[in-house]
């Protein structure tokens, strides 16, 4: 793999790993079943994870059409 595939699977990984504990850090948010109070309103939170999600999609489509494996 080049080096600028390697950096865009690195990227990819790293905002995913990043997204996957955000949504569980939300889920239980949302359940009331966190361990601290966070400073930040719920919905900021969720409309976060929602565009990490649109960001993963587009990543996803980039690889595809640049033929990375993800």
């Amino acid at each position: 793999m080049k080096p600028h595939q390697e950096r865009f699977v690195n990227e990819y990984r790293e905002l995913k790993e990043k997204r996957d504990k955000l949504h569980a850090m939300n889920v239980k948010y949302e359940a009331g079943k966190l361990d601290f109070k966070p400073d930040c309103p719920l919905e900021i939170l969720q409309k976060q994870e929602s565009v990490m999600n649109q960001y993963l999609t587009v990543l996803e489509a980039r690889a595809l059409i640049e033929n990375v494996t993800l």
